[in-house]
C-alpha cells in the first residue's frame, strides 16, 4: 500500500534551526575553500582510462547521434553534449548506483551514457524505434530509467529543478541515504521555478546537489547579457546554500568537487550549489548554426581546454602506452557503430502504443 502523501518530511522532529548569519557566511565559503585547497582527484591510471573512455564514448556517440539527424533518422530537436563530456562524467562517477538519482534538461544523452546506460537503448530512441529507453515516444529530450534512477530529460526550462527537490525529498522521507544530483543550464538558472526549488531544498534540508552546466550560452544568448550575476555558484547565497565553481573541463577536478559536495549532502547539512564552467563546441541544438559565436573562440576552447584532449595528455604524462590509449579508440568506436546498427535496424513502435502509458490506472 502506498505511503500517505506528506508535504513535510517523515521524520517528526522538527528541523535543525538555520545557523546564525555570521556561521552561515562561513559554512557558503567554506566548500568553496575546500575545494580551492585540494582540486583534483587522485585518480588511479586505472580510474582515469576508465574516465577516458567514457568520455570518448560521450563524444563518439554524439558526433554519430548528429550524423544521423542530418540524415533525417532522428526527428524533433537533439542538443548534443560534445565538449561537456567532463561534467557528467566526474559527477556521477562519484555517484552511488542504484541509490542515488538523477535529473537533468533536454541535453541529456551525456548524463544517461556517463550512467553506464545500454548506448543501443539510447541511440534506439534516439531515433524513435521500439526498443528505445522510453519506448520510441521520448525521444532526444525526454529519457528516462527508473532502474538507474534517471529521471529525464525534461524538455522545459528549469521544469526538472523543482522536480529534482521532489527526488530528494523522496530519499529523505523514505530514509535511503539517496542523494538527488539536479542538472540544469546557465540560462534555466534565470527562471523563477529555480529559486522557489531553492528555497523549499534549504528549508527542508534536502539532500541535493543542485549543478548548474555553465556553457557560456542560453541558447544564443551570453552569459553576460542575460545575467546579472554570471558567477552562478553564489545564487543559492540567498537560500543559506553553499556553493562552489569548479573547472567542468577538467574531469579530475569535477570529480573531486563531486565528493566534497557529496560528503557535505550526505552528513545531513542540506543542498550545495555547483557551478561547472564548462563548454559545447556546436550549436544549441542541431538546428541552431551558432553565428553568435566566433570560430576563434570555439576553436581556442578545442585547442587548450577539450576534457578528452587533457585526460589523455595526463594518462601520456604518467607513462601510460599510447597503445592502450588507441585501443579504448578503437573499441569506442565498434560500440557506437554497433548502436547505430541497432538502432536502424530495430522496428518502430506499433501504432497501437499511441494508447499506451498514457496515464497510470492504478497505484
Amino acid at each position: 500500500m502506498a505511503k500517505p502523501v506528506s508535504s513535510r518530511p517523515k521524520s517528526s522532529k522538527a528541523a535543525p534551526a538555520k545557523a546564525a548569519a555570521g556561521e552561515e557566511n562561513f559554512a557558503l565559503r567554506s566548500l568553496q575553500d575546500a575545494h580551492e585547497a585540494n582540486k583534483r582527484y587522485a585518480a588511479s591510471d586505472d580510474e582515469l582510462l576508465h574516465f577516458y573512455e567514457q568520455m570518448v564514448l560521450i563524444r563518439r556517440f554524439e558526433e554519430r547521434a548528429g550524423q544521423l539527424y542530418g540524415l533525417g533518422l532522428i526527428g524533433g530537436f537533439c542538443h548534443l553534449y560534445i565538449g561537456q563530456e567532463a561534467v557528467a562524467v566526474g559527477l556521477q562517477s562519484a555517484l552511488a548506483p542504484g541509490k542515488d538519482s538523477v535529473i537533468t534538461g533536454y541535453r541529456d544523452h551525456g548524463h544517461m551514457l556517463a550512467y553506464g546506460i545500454d548506448p543501443k537503448v539510447i541511440m534506439a530512441e534516439l531515433t524513435g524505434r521500439a526498443a528505445g529507453i522510453s519506448r520510441g515516444k521520448g525521444g532526444s529530450m525526454h529519457m528516462f530509467s527508473t532502474e538507474h534512477k534517471f529521471y529525464g530529460g525534461h524538455g522545459i526550462v528549469g521544469a526538472q529543478v523543482p522536480l529534482g527537490a521532489g527526488l530528494a525529498f523522496a530519499h529523505k522521507y523514505n530514509d535511503d541515504g539517496g542523494v538527488c544530483m539536479a542538472y540544469f543550464g546557465d540560462g534555466a538558472a534565470n527562471q523563477g521555478q529555480v529559486y522557489e526549488a531553492f528555497n523549499m531544498a534549504s528549508l527542508w534540508n534536502l539532500p541535493i546537489v543542485f549543478v548548474v552546466e555553465n556553457n557560456g550560452y542560453a541558447m544564443g544568448t551570453a552569459v553576460k547579457r542575460g545575467s546579472a550575476e554570471t558567477h552562478f555558484y553564489r545564487r543559492g547565497t540567498a537560500f543559506r546554500i553553499p556553493g562552489m565553481s569548479v573547472n567542468g573541463m577538467d574531469v579530475l577536478e569535477v570529480r573531486q568537487a563531486a565528493n566534497i559536495a557529496l560528503e557535505y549532502v550526505r552528513g545531513g547539512n542540506g543542498p550545495v550549489l555547483m557551478e561547472l564552467q564548462t563548454y559545447r563546441y556546436r550549436g544549441h541544438s542541431m538546428s541552431d548554426p551558432a553565428k553568435y559565436r566566433s570560430r576563434e573562440e570555439v576553436q581556442e576552447m578545442r585547442d587548450n581546454h577539450d576534457p578528452i584532449e587533457g585526460a589523455k595528455a595526463e594518462l601520456l604524462a604518467r607513462g601510460v602506452a599510447e597503445e592502450r590509449i588507441k585501443e579504448i579508440d578503437k573499441r569506442i568506436r565498434a560500440v557506437v557503430a554497433e548502436s547505430a546498427d541497432f538502432a536502424e535496424n530495430s522496428p518502430e513502435p506499433d501504432m497501437s502504443d499511441l494508447y499506451t502509458d498514457v496515464l497510470v490506472e492504478s497505484y
